[in-house]
């Protein structure tokens, strides 16, 4: 490949190495695997299957955003790769999360509601935090796109947790916590999708730009 070429790639890719980006993920990180060691606690005590959810999912951001800093600096397919491997990962929360909704269905667990509540409320501040962090960077590469999907996801499932903990305490069933756990499941499965596809655009273009012949 030419000097020209390689300069050319380089110029076409202003998200490698952001600096702004990096102290974003630091500071995600460090919120995500706080709140999967907070919620994760209270969804098992409270038998709550849409906070066990939550948690997981935090425990999932966490380990996604740890792979986005260990590869910032990296080439873009390098980023790629990354990304492909938290789409997956993404795809298979949602699949974990399904079981959990399934076996809360069968055995009729009720559970707190203003645990539930008090909770989410927490989780919500937390990702809305994220969100703020990571929103200037939503339209980067899917390395970048990926962990803004992830925490605008997070978001919607906190939201989702609260109005669950209002069915609860409303009706006395474990009901509306199983469909918004089912709604979160859903959640994952449908971000992990455009993550997925634009990795492997990203994966490709790399791939062709290095069938580039020599001049």
């Amino acid at each position: 490949m030419s000097a020209n070429c390689c300069h050319h790639c380089h110029d076409e890719d202003p998200h490698r190495a952001n600096p702004a980006y990096r102290r974003a993920l630091w500071t995600v990180l460090a919120i995500n695997g706080l709140m999967f060691a907070v919620e994760i606690g209270a969804g098992l005590a409270a038998g709550s299957a849409s906070l066990q959810a939550d948690a997981l999912n935090f425990l999932g951001d966490a380990g996604n955003y740890a792979i986005s800093l260990f590869v910032v600096a990296m080439a873009l397919r390098y980023r790629a790769m990354a990304a492909l491997a938290k789409g997956g990962t993404m795809a298979l929360f949602g699949l974990w999360v399904m079981a959990t909704v399934i076996w809360h269905a069968v055995h009729g667990t009720v559970p707190s509601a203003f645990a539930m509540g008090a909770v989410g409320f927490t989780a919500l501040a937390a990702n809305a935090a994220s969100f703020g962090l990571l929103w200037t960077h939503r339209h980067g590469d899917a390395n970048m796109r990926s962990a803004w999907i992830c925490t605008r996801n997070d978001v919607l499932g906190n939201l989702a947790v609260l109005l669950a903990a209002v069915g609860v305490f409303g009706t006395g069933t474990g009901w509306p916590d199983v469909i918004v756990a089912a709604i979160m499941a859903a959640l994952a499965l449908q971000g992990a999708m455009p993550v997925l596809r634009q990795a492997l655009n990203e994966l490709n273009r790399t791939a062709n730009v290095l069938r580039v012949p020599a001049e």
